[in-house]
């Protein structure tokens, strides 16, 4: 089996890292769910553009899961072929839950793709985090998100 390389740093902006907050706190008790594109430079994944996704789990589950059908997937694709860039990851809110990755996130994880989560406290974004799955699938390995400054600001 080949080895995937892992990331060590996803690369936000700080209107990208406002927009995953403003979308975990608009859908709150419920998770949110979104997939980010971008590029791969020098070991980091530098995100261009966030798609927001409506959850798909029926309304008893969204607050403690999120589903990306397979339809949001391959549309997220396409948008990224169109637009040059690789579908890198996966973000999701926790409600009024640890920003860790559960049993059930792992079961359902792929190991190349970095995965952001926004906890949700009381309906108000409280920290965000990062993941990489590991190749063996056994866990994950926390992942450094670093926020840059819109040079307009």
């Amino acid at each position: 089996m080949t080895q995937i390389e892992t990331h060590s740093t996803v690369v936000l902006t700080s209107d990208q890292r406002a927009a995953i907050d403003r979308h975990a706190e608009a859908t709150y008790p419920d998770e949110c769910c979104g997939i980010m594109l971008g590029r791969q430079v020098d070991g980091q994944r530098v995100i261009e553009r966030l798609i927001e996704i409506a959850n798909e789990w029926d309304s008893e589950e969204r607050r403690r899961r999120f589903l990306i059908t397979d339809r949001q997937y391959m549309q997220a694709e396409k948008q990224a072929r169109q637009a040059g860039l690789d579908l890198l990851g996966f973000y999701h809110s926790h409600p009024d839950a640890p920003a860790r990755p559960s049993e059930f996130d792992r079961e359902h994880a792929w190991p190349f793709y970095s995965y952001l989560i926004a906890g949700v406290a009381d309906g108000k974004t409280v920290d965000l985090t990062g993941w990489q799955l590991r190749n063996d699938r056994s866990g994950y390995e926390e992942i450094e998100i670093q926020h840059l400054q819109e040079e307009n600001q």
